[in-house]
């Protein structure tokens, strides 16, 4: 029986795949980062790699950068443009991605499959993060048992683990050992494509198709209902990519067979005879030694992609039409959803309940994406494609399998408090620990000092913090901004003219839906922190604000203002703004936050025999322009500055006991640009009487 080399440390799972196409090295490079022992077993020596291209989307760029990855390492282009062409030469659109690129956190790239291939390989195998994978080639698998994970090769070597992964492709032996899917195979949509490789060079020097080839970073398509060709760069841009789609009865093929298989130049010509003469040109510098045809396979949705120990990804689980350019992007977000839903600290006996979680996390998604390919095979409306676009681009594998991982580790905890705020878990307290065990006026001279840093960060990770699926972002891009804003209140005649300080994170861009369907928008208050017991306390039973303690302190001076946070004197946040120049306080713009701040009360009944059950739960507005008219407020002083800076430190629970789960999830939240900043004076502190239950 093979195994792992027992000379290998031990620990983590030992994870098998079947396959080490894209799809397995990514969820290898994501297994072994999570300190599992991983083999793959590959079926070919790798000698020819797949000559074509492939499109890493944002999506797709979002997993692999998780990964370490990064395409442009390896001559991804990046798709500056997208140009659409009736077959004869009209042009039907001209779309600037790099005018769209801001929409999204990270960059659409088209790559050499066999580059973006390489790399994984490379990075699966090589020192780093975790143990280093090991990969067999010229491995058959003849067999595989769910039920105990072991396989079995074609020589009759059998390999034990504690997972099987099933990355072997649209031909999958994987699939066909899940329950309800021996009656499900694949079958032609009705289309063939032609692909192949093309230097650059070679269409330029060519007077005939110069025009075609001298726009760098451009993805060009001439399009039908009934046939398509589209070239794509990549390879630093000096190679061509070409994917000529047409019916499959023009075409002959072999569907049982590889997805790649030889194909003749006169039939690719023959086939597309009518399209226009400089593209026609185009295909005759085909090289009919690289040049292949695939079968475009489709398969009905499985009822599971699970069986005990057995997960399939990619193709196996859902082979995809080339019209979405999600194919590959599918397969390497399985691979990291996998991979944190068998996270670090997870036991053998865990493996079945979590591979459910994975189905859980991809199969709507990836289900609803094999859908819109095969719409995408009919020309579309700008309208439709975009929206489509948006759902596949704004999106984050990890936030989102992290978060439902999340969800379930709560599920699990016994009878729990759930206290505000209620987005970063179970609440710690005198009567549960962190794993849900028991434990036995108004003032209109009133002043105001407010120092915000606003910055620009991930959508996909600040929707988590949501409280549930009515609050949603009213912007679908990747991209969201947010504010922490810090104020010294003094003069406040409910505590004898003293004050305090709070801080608060601030989302822009939310919305709520109320059950009538009309929205509100608003700022999004998910926590706000609080310098005394008192405030916090009225706060949370009065307004359900989402309050808790800690110490603030500023250090301020002229032109910087420097804040520190902390709890017992564990440091957590550090908080920075230098530069600041005064400005005309007449020029103090009122922000943009729609009907106000959006909150989330949750308050849990009183008594054991209700616990986990809420006493009052509902989402909060406070209108901030009733608060103005109730206790106007007045700014006296006014500086900005763009030199600003934030740094959160998670620190432990030893250090933060009743803190880190808050902190923790702080700590997470990228900071792609600080966009500006400022210390606002002023006099009148509204005291909240306006906050009122949205429905």
């Amino acid at each position: 029986m093979g195994s792992i080399d027992p000379s290998t440390p031990q620990g983590g799972l030992h994870v098998l795949i079947a396959g080490a196409g894209i799809g397995g090295l990514a969820a290898a490079i994501a297994l072994r980062q999570q300190g599992h022992h991983v083999e793959l077993f590959e079926r070919s020596r790798f000698a020819n790699e797949i000559g074509a291209a492939i499109h890493l989307t944002p999506n797709a760029n979002a997993a692999l950068l998780r990964l370490g990855i990064d395409g442009t390492k390896f001559g991804a282009v990046e798709a500056e443009q997208l140009r659409i062409y009736t077959p004869s030469g009209e042009p039907l659109a001209n779309i600037d991605n790099k005018a769209h690129a801001g929409k999204w956190r990270h960059k659409w790239t088209l790559v050499h499959r066999a580059h973006l291939h390489d790399a994984l390989k490379v990075a699966a195998q090589a020192s780093g993060p975790g143990i280093p994978a090991q990969l067999h080639t010229s491995s058959r698998i003849v067999n595989i048992n769910p039920e105990n994970a072991t396989l079995t090769l074609e020589n009759g070597d059998t390999f034990k683990g504690d997972v099987i992964v099933g990355a072997d492709g649209v031909h999958s032996l994987a699939r066909s050992k899940l329950p309800g899917a021996s009656g499900i195979k694949t079958f032609s949509s009705g289309k063939n494509a032609f692909r192949f490789l093309l230097k650059r060079k070679d269409a330029q020097e060519d007077p005939e198709t110069y025009s075609l080839a001298m726009e760098y970073s451009s993805v060009d398509m001439w399009d039908s209902s009934e046939k398509r060709v589209v070239i794509y760069p990549c390879a630093n841009n000096e190679i061509l990519n070409f994917v000529c789609i047409h019916p499959d009865t023009m075409s002959t093929i072999n569907t049982s067979s590889d997805w790649d298989q030889d194909a003749s130049k006169e039939a690719l010509l023959e086939v597309f005879k009518e399209f226009n003469p400089q593209v026609l040109k185009m295909l005759t510098k085909a090289d009919p030694q690289t040049l292949k045809v695939w079968p475009l396979l489709d398969m009905e949705t499985l009822p599971t992609w699970v069986n005990e120990r057995l997960a399939i990804i990619g193709d196996a689980a859902h082979p995809f039409l080339p019209y979405r350019a999600s194919g590959g992007a599918m397969a390497i977000e399985d691979g990291v959803s996998l991979a944190v839903m068998l996270s670090r600290d997870v036991t053998p006996e865990e493996v079945p309940e979590r591979l459910k979680l994975y189905e859980k996390a991809r199969h709507t998604r990836a289900t609803t994406v094999q859908q819109m390919t095969r719409e995408s095979a009919q020309p579309q409306p700008f309208e439709q494609m975009e929206a489509m676009t948006d759902y596949i681009y704004g999106h984050d594998e990890f936030d989102h399998s992290t978060q439902i991982l999340r969800k379930h580790l709560w599920n699990q905890l016994p009878a729990k408090y759930w206290r505000q705020p209620i987005v970063f878990g179970p609440m710690p307290g005198p009567r549960q620990d962190w794993w849900g065990r028991n434990r036995v006026q108004k003032s209109l001279k009133s002043t105001f000092q407010t120092a915000s840093i606003r910055f620009k960060t991930s959508r996909t990770l600040l929707q988590n913090l949501l409280p549930n699926e009515r609050y949603s972002f009213t912007d679908p891009s990747t991209v969201a901004y947010a504010n922490f804003s810090q104020t010294r209140l003094h003069g406040m005649d409910w505590l004898g003219g003293g004050g305090y300080r709070h801080l608060g994170l601030y989302i822009e861009g939310v919305q709520y839906q109320k059950l009538d369907g009309e929205v509100v928008k608003g700022l999004y208050l998910p926590i706000l922190f609080e310098s005394l017991t008192d405030p916090i306390v009225s706060g949370r039973e009065e307004l359900g604000m989402p309050k808790l303690y800690t110490a603030i302190e500023a250090h301020e001076r002229y032109n910087s203002y420097h804040l520190t946070t902390s709890w017992e004197g564990a440091v957590w946040g550090h908080f920075h703004l230098e530069g600041l120049e005064e400005q005309d306080p007449r020029t103090n713009p009122p922000p943009n936050v729609g009907k106000g701040d959006l909150i989330y009360r949750y308050m849990p009944q009183v008594g054991r025999a209700y616990k986990g059950q809420p006493e009052a739960e509902y989402p909060v507005l406070v209108p901030q322009e009733e608060e103005q008219k109730n206790i106007p407020s007045r700014v006296t002083r006014l500086r900005t500055t763009k030199n600003a800076r934030f740094q959160i430190d998670a620190l432990s629970w030893e250090s933060l006991p009743t803190l880190h789960h808050v902190i923790s999830r702080l700590a997470e939240i990228p900071v792609d640009e600080i966009v500006s900043a400022k210390v606002v004076e002023g006099e009148g502190v509204q005291d909240v009487s306006c906050a009122r239950r949205i429905e």
